[in-house]
């Protein structure tokens, strides 16, 4: 037996630990590589486009002087347009990445790596957050420049759970889609039929108090509203909804989707061959 073999035999094995940090962190990093790339039209674009969004609702729905709960309207839409946006971005980096990866037939090389089901969730959940509070942080900063939009925060952790949870929300459903889905058309249906109406019903453009009843309970069954009016409590102290119900009803909605997400992995529903 050759020395060198003798001393490859005494050499002691390699270790990952209880987490695989290295493999976890490569994974993160991977994720937010795909969408840094192409930084101007994943966090330039959005921003822009809440842009406008603000720009053309202020003119159309603000002029004269419109007021919306005792304040100027520009300044009550900013904060629904931010989490519109953290929503709407979160969602669409992680359902891309799986879609993408399965349709291409690389998921392999996320599969294969030694990544538990935990681990996989958290790498690409938190790269989805990461999307999400860029993009935000890049519509905030667009309307602190614009004038007659106070962006000073009443609330700070208000802005910090609800910017947290808005993003984690999305970057889960997000997975489950990119999972779920078979082609593109499958991830533009829930884009379509169930992100962009839950996001525009959800009081962005109009406070829920001048609903009727049946509309008020049915804004009160949508997480997206709770996410937004708990993120505009955050920044002009006001809100529509009971606070504590708005962190007990995402935070339980997160840790069910976290939880789905895991299941999903774990068994890899239509992932593994």
């Amino acid at each position: 037996m050759s020395d060198t073999f003798k001393n490859a035999q005494q050499l002691p094995g390699r270790s990952i630990g209880t987490v695989n940090w290295l493999g976890l962190y490569t994974l993160y990093l991977k994720e937010c590589r795909r969408f840094m790339k192409v930084w101007a039209q994943t966090l330039a674009a959005p921003a822009v486009t809440t842009v406008l969004f603000m720009v053309i609702f202020s003119l159309a729905l603000g002029g004269q002087g419109r007021m919306v709960a005792d304040m100027p309207y520009a300044q009550f839409l900013a904060p629904g347009l931010i989490v519109m946006a953290i929503l709407q971005n979160a969602f669409a980096n992680t359902s891309s990445s799986i879609l993408i990866a399965k349709v291409q037939g690389n998921i392999v090389d996320t599969l294969m790596p030694p990544l538990s089901a935990l681990e996989l969730t958290a790498g690409f959940a938190v790269g989805g957050i990461t999307r999400g509070i860029l993009v935000g942080l890049s519509v905030g900063i667009a309307f602190i420049l614009m004038p007659g939009v106070d962006m000073s925060i009443a609330h700070l952790w208000a802005v910090i759970y609800y910017g947290l949870a808005a993003s984690m929300m999305l970057s889960l459903a997000g997975i489950l889609t990119g999972v779920w889905a078979e082609k593109f058309d499958h991830s533009a249906f829930v884009t379509n039929f169930i992100i962009a109406p839950l996001s525009l019903l959800s009081g962005t453009f109009y406070s829920i108090s001048r609903l009727s009843e049946s509309w008020q309970f049915f804004s009160h069954l949508n997480p997206f509203f709770y996410l937004i009016d708990g993120f505009r409590y955050g920044l002009i102290g006001r809100a529509d909804s009971d606070l504590m119900v708005g962190v007990t009803f995402t935070l339980v909605l997160n840790i069910i989707l976290m939880f789905a997400v895991y299941f999903v992995f774990k068994k890899g529903y239509r992932l593994k061959a």
